[in-house]
């Protein structure tokens, strides 16, 4: 006896498996795939009372459902938004949540909205990231904070929760690679400094675009002067190409840039 919601399927070397599935709002639900016919319709049981049932939400969740967390809080948000995201997101007024685990949920802004409806975050160790185009991309990344940043003094999460990734809630201090914000003197300056054999000071500077260029000047000494590395630039987008020479060309770098040699 076939029971609602479920579907027998074969794999390619003949086995039978059962998927599930359900319609809402005149929408089909694919729930997953299942060894039986019994898990699956318990499946399509669950999703029912998910949807039918307001009393349910992410708190009703426990390990022995047939249905994996994911899954709930994408139904969870149909029931209650009217709008089906595969990836495990739920809308909130102003925000959404995009649920890895019931305990560890990120928080991003609605103009992000479309980006992460079809790019599933990944989690290795603390790192978070998706994969376009092949490429792994960290989320940190997306919102100005370096692979190498240093959380306090090149960026701050405003009300401490590192995984609120909302643009209010993210300060950053130092855009630029090699680029620092400090006090010296009494006075606030810009730090621009590289990694050659250990880290060399370049200079300091008293903007920020001022320092970037300077890393970017002394990027192209130590190459002509046979370096290596494989040192990236910083991208001026702001700066008109004749400021950006003249900079450049006034800018002071440190003696010891201009003498090294391989």
């Amino acid at each position: 006896m076939k029971l609602p919601g479920v579907f027998t399927a074969k794999k390619k070397n003949g086995s039978v498996y059962f998927r599930s599935s359900v319609t809402y709002r005149k929408k089909h639900v694919s729930l997953g795939s299942f060894s039986s016919q019994q898990a699956a319709h318990a499946a399509y049981e669950e999703a029912r009372r998910i949807l039918y049932d307001t009393s349910v939400g992410l708190q009703s969740y426990t390990g022995a459902s047939p249905l994996p967390f994911g899954k709930w809080v994408c139904l969870l948000n149909f029931r209650d938004n009217g709008l089906y995201i595969s990836n495990p997101i739920y809308i909130h007024i102003r925000f959404f949540a995009y649920y890895l685990t019931p305990d560890i949920v990120l928080k991003f802004d609605m103009d992000d909205l479309f980006y992460y409806s079809s790019h599933k975050i990944m989690r290795r160790g603390g790192r978070f990231f998706v994969s376009d185009y092949g490429m792994q991309i960290g989320i940190a990344s997306r919102y100005g904070i370096k692979p190498y940043a240093v959380k306090g003094r090149d960026y701050l999460f405003v009300n401490g929760d590192p995984l609120d990734f909302r643009y209010e809630n993210i300060e950053i201090y130092n855009r630029f690679h090699g680029v620092r914000r400090l006090t010296r003197q009494g006075k606030e300056c810009y730090q621009a400094r590289i990694h050659i054999n250990g880290d060399v000071v370049i200079g300091y500077y008293q903007t920020e675009t001022e320092a970037a260029i300077a890393y970017n000047k002394a990027v192209d000494i130590l190459k002509k002067a046979g370096s290596k590395r494989n040192y990236t630039p910083n991208y001026m987008e702001n700066v008109p190409p004749s400021r950006y020479a003249d900079l450049y060309h006034d800018l002071k770098i440190s003696p010891r840039i201009l003498a090294w040699r391989p």
